[in-house]
């Protein structure tokens, strides 16, 4: 549903037929409300005003764990790399969100809404040329809490990565991290 300029979605946590390329062509050139609330009337919708104004445009995706955020953002990229004409070129979504795997074992923990929570948050920039096909994209990632590195609520989980270094603490390439059943305190006294 649209709230003025707000589109509020739901997470079916299941695959619908409602993001193929012919709702992509659908959606596209289209007013924002003249068509069904979508992801893509939102996109449409800064792709025009950045064509039209020549300015800069922002889409904030934003919900709690597991309201489909990363996704959203996927069929957005994807939306613009097929109204430009630079998906045959680059599948951009794809590109950009490559380094997600790294980025979740190092920032997405297990918590008690969430198996694989995301506890960062994402800057994604897409550039465009003056053709508004899309040039390149860069991914900046923020480590939203950082306080679950010392303390995880009851039935939740620290960050995969320290799990995954554990796991693997007997493999000859990780010797020389030391991970075994070893514990180092150090005091700091003034």
């Amino acid at each position: 549903s649209f709230v003025g300029i707000v589109l509020v979605a739901i997470n079916p946590y299941e695959q619908l037929p409602i993001y193929g390329e012919d709702i992509i062509n659908a959606y596209s050139g289209q007013n924002m409300g003249d068509m069904d609330p979508h992801i893509f009337a939102v996109a449409e919708e800064a792709y025009k005003q950045m064509a039209r104004d020549e300015r800069n445009q922002s889409i904030i995706v934003s919900g709690e764990s597991g309201a489909g955020k990363t996704v959203s953002a996927k069929y957005a990229m994807r939306y613009f790399a097929t109204v430009s004409g630079s998906a045959s070129e680059a599948n951009v979504e794809e590109k950009v969100l490559a380094s997600n795997p790294i980025m979740e074992s190092i920032g997405n923990a297990k918590t008690t809404r969430n198996d694989n929570s995301s506890r960062f948050g994402k800057y994604i920039e897409i550039g465009f040329d003056k053709r508004y096909r899309i040039i390149g994209a860069n991914m900046r990632t923020y480590l939203l809490e950082k306080s679950r590195v010392v303390f995880q609520a009851e039935e939740e989980r620290n960050y995969h990565i320290f799990y995954q270094l554990c796991a693997s603490a007997a493999l000859p390439e990780f010797k020389t991290l030391r991970l075994g059943m070893t514990f180092t305190f150090v005091v700091l006294c003034d």
